[in-house]
This record gives C-alpha cells, structure tokens and sequence, in this order.
C-alpha cells in the first residue's frame, strides 16, 4: 500500500506539474521528484521483500495493509509538509515578504 499511494501521487502531481509546465514558480517539479523518490524506494523495497519471502508477500493481513497505508499516506503528507517550506523559503509570489514588511 505505500507503494500505491507514493506512486497515485507521484502521478497526480506530474499531471498536475505538466499542466502547468511552462510556470514552474510553485515548484512542483520538486514536489514530484520527492513522490517519484518514495516511489522508487518503496518498488526497491517491495522487490527485496519479495525476493525474501516470495509468494507470501501478496498474503497480506487486512490490518497489515492498513498500517502500510497509514504509512503511505505520512509520506505522502511529510512530502507536502516539504514542498510548502520550500515555498514559504523561496517565496514566489511575494506574499510572505510582503506580510512581513506590512507588519
């Protein structure tokens, strides 16, 4: 399961990323290589587990998968977490600036 919500992410954010291809001041294109990432460590992951254990990797338990998901979904959240300190840091539309020289 984290596996497949790396990866749903990982392709909802390089749809979302090449939609607004041209503009890249919300840098998205950052957002996506960090899911990509997860994504390829979770396929490197899974290949060992599966090359360990063999076909029992598929039989998982109900509450297993749960906590995979669970999982799956903080990494998905810390990426976001990531990506929004970048852009308080890099700023690119001014907004942060702005506020603070307002104040």
């Amino acid at each position: 399961m984290t596996l497949l919500t790396t990866v749903f992410a990982a392709i909802i954010c390089t749809i979302i990323w090449y939609k607004k291809a041209p503009d890249s001041s919300m840098q998205l294109g950052t957002l996506c290589l960090m899911y990509w990432g997860a994504s390829i460590m979770w396929l490197v992951d899974a290949i060992v587990e599966y090359l360990e254990i063999g076909a029992e990797f598929f039989l998982q338990e109900p509450a297993d998968m749960l906590n995979d998901l669970y999982l799956g979904l903080s990494v998905v959240a810390l990426g976001l977490i990531i990506w929004l300190v970048i852009l308080i840091i890099k700023d690119p539309k001014g907004i942060v600036r702005a506020s603070i020289i307002k104040n």
